[in-house]
Formats: structure tokens, sequence, C-alpha cells
């Protein structure tokens, strides 16, 4: 009786520890390639943040670094793939407020649960929109806009990079604050929208700040507002939408990193840790403030936090607005 007893307790000791301890496969993480799946063409922000955070840490930890461009349906293929993909850390999705909280507003039929199957990493990169017109354009002030779209209802259009897009969503979200009629036009991405703009064939654009900064010192278009709280220190000169009577009318394009969900907890806190330590680097961040781009990082918790007020946020304007799945 004594050494059953004796043996019982050893195995549940040693029970105990299993379950204490990480999964034997998060011990030994990475010992092969690691893939970051990007929903955006080469040369994007996605692309950039991505690439950089792994030649980073390669050069950190010598762990191998993939980056895969997966294009298409405003990004819902790459973020149902990673969905879908082994939950083991080998797969991380650069996500970003379409894929996570906008597409299920407007699409049914979505392939994946963006709250249900994936695991928050680290917000990474954000960046304010721009509220620009063609140097034409007789407004000189978000007042004067919404003064001359009052008198003239349905006259005015706005470029837009995409239908759901930033870019989009915003114009929209500032049509219901100011109770203006400004028709949308839609293009494959933001350089075809800002080539029309530039050339006068439509006259408004909500723009993100890097391109935005880029037109405004060339003196192609003519910035009105910011989309921020505050002021940005690449145009310091122009005022924020709360400036100009408009505080709700705050939107900003953001990047995170998501990996499947169940991912094992030491994988996702190994990942969050080197992306802040790479992205806190001084170098790196002037890099991206030349760009108006802030790097928040953070906790998981942080970007969990993040998605679900945006989620919230950006469900009421496409109610309201009555957006509709094209």
């Amino acid at each position: 009786m004594m050494r059953w007893f004796a043996a019982q307790c050893v195995l549940l000791a040693i029970a105990g520890t299993l379950v204490d301890a990480p999964p034997a496969h998060s011990q030994d993480y990475p010992n092969r390639p690691i893939r970051i799946i990007v929903p955006t063409q080469p040369g994007g922000m996605s692309d950039i943040v991505s690439r950089l955070f792994g030649q980073m840490l390669t050069e950190r930890t010598g762990a191998t670094v993939v980056v895969e461009n997966k294009t298409g349906a405003n990004g819902a293929l790459a973020a149902d793939y990673v969905a879908k993909s082994a939950p083991d850390g080998y797969t991380i999705y650069l996500g970003f407020q379409g894929t996570q909280s906008v597409l299920q507003h407007l699409d049914p039929k979505l392939p994946y649960d963006p709250a249900k199957d994936f695991a928050p990493v680290v917000l990474l990169a954000t960046g304010p929109t721009v509220l620009a017109v063609h140097p034409s354009f007789p407004a000189k002030s978000v007042k004067e806009l919404v003064g001359l779209a009052k008198q003239n209802p349905g006259k005015y259009t706005y470029a837009s990079a995409g239908f759901g897009t930033t870019h989009h969503l915003t114009a929209e979200m500032f049509k219901l604050a100011a109770g203006v009629d400004i028709g949308g036009v839609t293009y494959r991405g933001a350089a075809p929208a800002n080539q029309d703009v530039i050339a006068g064939h439509v006259p408004i654009v909500f723009d993100n700040i890097g391109n935005a900064m880029v037109n405004v010192r060339a003196e192609k278009v003519r910035a009105l507002a910011v989309s921020a709280a505050q002021r940005s220190p690449l145009l310091p000169e122009v005022p924020t939408m709360a400036e100009e009577g408009y505080p709700d009318v705050l939107a900003s394009a953001w990047f995170a990193f998501f990996v499947p969900a169940k991912t094992p907890r030491p994988i996702i806190d190994w990942l969050n840790k080197q992306a802040n330590e790479i992205f806190s680097a001084p170098s790196v961040r002037e890099r991206f403030a030349a760009q108006g781009i802030v790097l928040p990082l953070g906790s998981p918790e942080t970007l969990g936090s993040l998605v679900g007020a945006e989620t919230a946020r950006w469900g009421s304007v496409i109610r309201r607005a009555g957006i509709k799945l094209q």
C-alpha cells in the first residue's frame, strides 16, 4: 500500500509539472522558417513593416523569416489562409483594420472569424489620414468645404483607395459628421486614387499621412485637416478635425501581427518581446516617424482592446452610412 501511494504521488507530481510547463514544441521555437503573410503587394506599409521585422529578427536570433504576399478580396484571402494554418507560431499574419475590424460588417460570407480565429501579438504601426483637396478647389478650410458641399449636394466627389479601406470609411465618417452629400470614386489602390486627385479629375481625398505629406510639400494637393487627436509634426500647420469642429472624425490606418488562435502563449510572448525590442530601436522609430508613422507596440492585450474598439466603431459607421458590399 505504501509503495502504491508513493507511486501515485510521483505520478501526480509529474502530471502537475506537465500542466504548468510550456508545450514541448514551444520550448525550442523557432527551429524552422517563420512565414509572415502580408495581404498587400510588395512596397506598401504592411510589406515594409514585415520585411524589416524579418530582417532584424534574423540578425538578432538567427531565425529564418520568409515574407509572402497573398493579395485578393481586400485582404480576406491572406487572413483566411492564416486563420486556417497550424497554431504553432510558424505562420504570422500582418493584419490591418480592414481584415480584422471592417470586412465582417460588409461580408456575411467572410470565411474566417476575426475575433475567434486569431490571437493578437502586437500593434506595430499607426498613421492618421489627411483630408486634402486639389489646389484649384475653392475651399481653403474644412468649414468652407462643408459649406460648398451643402450648397451643391452631390456635386463633389472624393477618391478612395478601395471599397472598405480607411480612405473610404473615413470619408463616409466625415460625411455623417458634417451632414454632406459627397460621392465616392473607388480605385484599386492609393496610387491611382492620388493620381486622379493630382490631375484634378477628383477634387477630394482622404489619404494616409505618408502620401499626403509628400504631395502637400510638392504643392500637388492642399491639406485641410488631419484625422488625429493631435496635429502631426510633419504637417504642423494643418489643423485636426477636432479643431475644425468634428472631434469624432478620428481615423488611422494600423498594422499588427496576429497568429492563429490556440497558438501557445509562450510563442506569442516571444514574438511580442522581439517586436517590441526591434521597433523600439531609435533608428527604426526615426525612420518611421519621418513618414508620419507611430509605433505604439505594447502587449497582446493592448492590441486585442484596439481591435475590439475599432470593430465596434467601424461597424457603427458602416450601418449608419448604409454601406453595402459591392
